[in-house]
This record gives C-alpha cells, sequence and structure tokens, in this order.
C-alpha cells in the first residue's frame, strides 16, 4: 500500500520543502496549493526525481474543498499517512489599523483551514483504522506575539490550542497531533513581511533583517529544510510517542 502525504500551502516555502523532504522518506505526495501553476511546478520536479507526486488546487479556507481533496487523493494513491496543515497567510500592520478583510482572510486561512485539515485527515484515519499523523504550522508568533502582526499570532496560538485538544481527543484512534513553530525562515512570505515592518519602522530592508538577526543565537536565518526535518521526524516511527506537542524551530529565539 502506497504512504501518501497531503502538505497544503506547498507550492512554495516551507510546504515546498516538506514535500522534498517527504518524498525522500518514500511517501507519495499530495501538493495541495490555492496556486495551481506552483503546486504543478512542485509536483514535476518531485516527479523527475522519481517520487510519486500530484498537484491538487485547495483553498483551505473552504471546508468542502479540504474534505474533497482528502477523497481525491484516496482515489489516486489508496491510503493517507500523513496530513501537513501547512498553508497559511500573514499581513503586517499596526492593531488599531488592521483591514477587517484581512484579518477575517487570515482567520479562514489559517485558523479555519488548520479546523477543516485536522477534521478531514482524522476522518479518513478513523476509517482506515490504522491510526496515522497530523502535523500543523504553528509558529513562533504563537509561542510570543509579534507586534504588527496581532491576528498572525492569535491565528498560530490557537492553532497550538487545536494541536492539543485534537491531540488529547484523537489519541484512542493512534492518531498523533503535533506542530512545529517556525521562528524566521527565509521565503517569499518572510521577503513580504520585512519589507513592510521595515517601511513601518522607517528602516531599510537590510536594517530590519540585521535587526531579527541578532535575535537567534545560532546567528542565521532557517532554511525551509530546517523545519522540514524535524516534520520528516514527526512523521517518523521515532516520533511514536509524541503528541500534543508544539517544537520550537527558530535557531534559539526564545526559550520554553
Amino acid at each position: 500500500m502506497t504512504k501518501t502525504a497531503i502538505i497544503t500551502g506547498a507550492g512554495r516555502g516551507i510546504g515546498e520543502g516538506i514535500a522534498y523532504r517527504l518524498a525522500e522518506n518514500d511517501y507519495a505526495i499530495a501538493v495541495a496549493d490555492i496556486n495551481f501553476v506552483s503546486a504543478k511546478k512542485v509536483a514535476e520536479n518531485l516527479k523527475q526525481q522519481g517520487a510519486l507526486a500530484k498537484a491538487y488546487q485547495l483553498d483551505v479556507a473552504n471546508r468542502n474543498e479540504v474534505f474533497d481533496l482528502v477523497s481525491e487523493v484516496i482515489k489516486e494513491f489508496g491510503e493517507l499517512a500523513i496530513f501537513v496543515n501547512n498553508a497559511g497567510v500573514a499581513f503586517i500592520d499596526s492593531f488599531v489599523d488592521s483591514n477587517p478583510s484581512d484579518v477575517e482572510r487570515l482567520l479562514d486561512v489559517n485558523l479555519k483551514g488548520t479546523y477543516w485539515g485536522i477534521q478531514a485527515a482524522a476522518k479518513q484515519f478513523q476509517k482506515q483504522g490504522r491510526g496515522g499523523r497530523i502535523i500543523n504550522a504553528a509558529s513562533l508568533a504563537g509561542v510570543e506575539a509579534s507586534a504588527l502582526q496581532s491576528a498572525y499570532s492569535a491565528s498560530k496560538f490557537a492553532i497550538r490550542g487545536l494541536t492539543q485538544a485534537a491531540a488529547k481527543e484523537l489519541a484512542k484512534y493512534k492518531i498523533t497531533v503535533n506542530a512545529y513553530d517556525p521562528g524566521v525562515v527565509r521565503t517569499p512570505l518572510r521577503d513580504a513581511i520585512d519589507q513592510k515592518t521595515a517601511a513601518i519602522k522607517g528602516l531599510s530592508v537590510e536594517k530590519q533583517k540585521e535587526s531579527v538577526l541578532k535575535e537567534i543565537a545560532l546567528g542565521r536565518e532557517a532554511t525551509p529544510k530546517d523545519v522540514a526535518e524535524v516534520v520528516s521526524w514527526l512523521s517518523s516511527p521515532s516520533a511514536n510517542y509524541i503528541t500534543g506537542q508544539s517544537i520550537l524551530v527558530d535557531g534559539g529565539m526564545r526559550y520554553q
């Protein structure tokens, strides 16, 4: 039976890194992203490397689309082993000036999207009867809130809560639920965050990056591969006894 991993937001950035890493572990990869062009490119690259992969267009904010995705993947590959709720959006603005439509969209994608992903994956795992792994994208901003990222921080704190609640409920089905908490990861999303933050603070983008880098004990930003290695471990037999946890991947910016 083919082992399959569904990864949302896998068309670029951290999700793309996770897709490549899990393919190394011999998983068939369902590359799901709202940008189908990006998803298709990643899936094609994976296939060129010898992996089983297929691209799917998905807006995680739409519950029906998330459940339909799981059904389509099962028809294609046979059985689900891992569901990674990686898709997310962010915006930078002051708390009092944040646009309502930006806030609503962010919560729809980050929080509700993760909720629907957990539901859809858990129902499939229950149907299969052999357990499974659900892994969610939280954030350092869900451990200590970030200024100018009020809605994003709120969504990531909430995802850590969803992770714990789902872990408690789903353990009896041998389904583990964990999360990864990235710090500063150089992705297109991070580029946009730095540009907007620098503009608000009246800094150059380079000065903004330098100020953040000083907070990282290991002295460098993370790469998507750094985060993907943690997801790989959470997906492995070595993490069979780990559930309800959120693991910081931040190079020593904060300590729990």
